[in-house]
């Protein structure tokens, strides 16, 4: 038996751990929690390439590495073995689809309960992945008890408009630590400088994974298009990604190896946002991007494609526009804005949205007490 002062321990199933923002927003959640009551054990594919190891043992939490799921029995296996010998009596699962095959394990082990958690969407243009959600899509809900999801949109894909309606789908919102996020001039100049950026260079920002859902070569032509009309300008591109090599060799045939940086995988993206002037996601799909919150949160002017959820919408000085639109649009819709863009400090506004990690963790500890409750009546 275990003592009554021991936390609560819930099996986080994250996948494949590549620096992401479904991994962001569980990170923020973590941190932020009462971990004398509830403590968060990380179940990770064997292949993953960034996992904060350290900072998760520093907290009292434990990363566990398993199979991916394309070995579907050792994964199976190896799941349902690590679930059984943690005594886990909630798992947490936030593969998307994918969750069918972490709860089948987790149902296996008769760990009580069971949430999927729905942090994404699809699109046609990406049709081998959207295949294999769409198959998977309909065993979303078989062996989950609980339904948890980062927006109405991604809600509803999962697992459909009448579940969600029946008020049965948990919205989880993607917050963020606001006070880390807030607009700082300081903070602005020092990183400007450190990235040899004059003060009259224009920086377009964008942070992301090179993969085809964040849509970088519409984002080159966008930003070919703005230099067209500003040669000051510059395209600061943070992330890392299968795709990366792509995108640099449009940057060279395009001629704009001097204006785009890629930074890479970076740790520093509170103070990236700073050295931004605008920041631009043109995605093919989204369920709520974390980034777009923490960019909103920096006060910038923020230009989405109308391919998310509406929620990404914080701030009034926001923008959605179709990815029907050329490039020109884009760069035009930008530039006009900028002109008489003034920032701000947006705390207030994120707050009221409910994107302040520190009362969205208390929801959570509440809503995590429930289920325990419930499974054992």
């Amino acid at each position: 038996m275990k003592s009554k002062s021991e936390p609560i321990r819930i099996a986080q199933i994250m996948g494949k751990w590549v620096g992401g923002g479904v991994e962001a927003v569980v990170m923020n959640y973590y941190r932020n929690i009462d971990r004398n009551k509830i403590q968060f054990d990380f179940i990770c594919d064997d292949d993953s390439t960034c996992i904060p190891k350290e900072e998760i043992e520093n907290l009292g939490g434990k990363v566990i590495l398993i199979p991916p799921y394309q070995k579907v029995l050792k994964y199976h296996k190896e799941l349902k073995k690590v679930l059984k010998e943690g005594q886990y009596k909630i798992v947490h699962s936030h593969i998307n689809a994918l969750s069918v095959f972490s709860l089948w394990a987790a149902k296996s082990a008769k760990v009580p309960v069971r949430i999927a958690h729905s942090h994404s969407t699809s699109n046609k243009k990406e049709w081998k992945k959207t295949l294999l959600k769409n198959v998977l899509r309909p065993f979303s809900k078989l062996f989950a008890t609980d339904y948890f999801c980062c927006s109405e949109l991604a809600g509803r894909w999962l697992f459909g408009n009448k579940t969600y309606d029946e008020g049965k789908v948990y919205l989880l919102n993607n917050a963020i630590d606001v006070d880390k996020f807030k607009y700082n001039e300081e903070i602005r100049k020092q990183k400007r400088k450190e990235l040899k950026i004059k003060d009259n260079e224009l920086v377009i920002g964008h942070i992301g994974r090179f993969v085809q859902q964040k849509n970088h070569e519409f984002l080159i032509e966008i930003f070919n298009e703005i230099h067209k009309q500003n040669k000051n300008t510059i395209l600061l591109l943070a992330g890392d990604g299968p795709l990366k090599e792509e995108i640099e060799n449009k940057v060279k045939e395009l001629g704009l190896e001097k204006n785009v940086q890629f930074l890479g995988q970076r740790k520093d993206a509170n103070e990236l946002y700073q050295a931004f002037d605008a920041f631009v996601l043109p995605s093919l799909y989204e369920g709520l991007p974390v980034v777009g919150v923490e960019a909103q949160a920096a006060g910038l002017p923020c230009f989405f494609s109308t391919d998310m959820t509406k929620e990404t919408k914080v701030l009034d000085t926001t923008q959605f526009i179709e990815l029907t639109h050329i490039p020109k649009y884009w760069a035009d819709k930008i530039l006009k804005t900028l002109k008489s863009f003034k920032r701000q400090n947006t705390t207030f506004e994120i707050t009221n949205n409910n994107f302040n990690i520190k009362s969205e963790t208390e929801k959570l500890e509440q809503q995590y007490r429930q289920l325990l409750e419930r499974s054992s009546l």
